[in-house]
């Protein structure tokens, strides 16, 4: 089963968690036992798991992958913005997708993990696919 989520971001870079959305994808699925296949079709945008327990984390987060690439204009690659450039870098690093285990029709996931989608370039109107399989 393939689902789409829309995801509006309302910073430049930020975290949004999208845990929720996903749950109620797996559960519509009617995929028991599987994997949920979660893909960010975009080069300046990631995904990523970790802890929203903290309402700061994400902000931390954020700070910090924006500190250890800043936007800057001496990029070599500056088709669009110097914006554009970090957020192409950030979404290597970070990364476009996760493999999530489904079991007895629910993901996987720790006590304290979020599926979270981290935008670079925003605000903008962006999408997650999905891609349920079962076993």
């Amino acid at each position: 089963m393939f689902k789409e989520i829309k995801v509006n971001t309302e910073k430049s870079e930020c975290l949004v968690n999208i845990t929720e959305e996903i749950r109620q994808a797996v559960a519509d699925s009617g995929v028991k036992e599987g994997l949920c296949v979660v893909f960010v079709p975009h080069t300046t945008a990631a995904i990523t798991i970790n802890s929203c327990m903290d309402s700061m984390t994400p902000l931390d987060i954020v700070d910090e992958v924006h500190r250890l690439v800043p936007t800057r204009v001496d990029f070599k690659h500056i088709y669009d913005t110097p914006a554009d450039a970090a957020g192409h870098i950030k979404s290597a690093l970070i990364g476009s997708s996760l493999s999530l285990i489904i079991k007895d029709g629910q993901l996987v996931l720790g006590s304290s993990q979020s599926i979270l989608f981290f935008e670079f370039d925003g605000p903008r109107k962006r999408k997650v696919q999905l891609r349920m399989m079962k076993d």
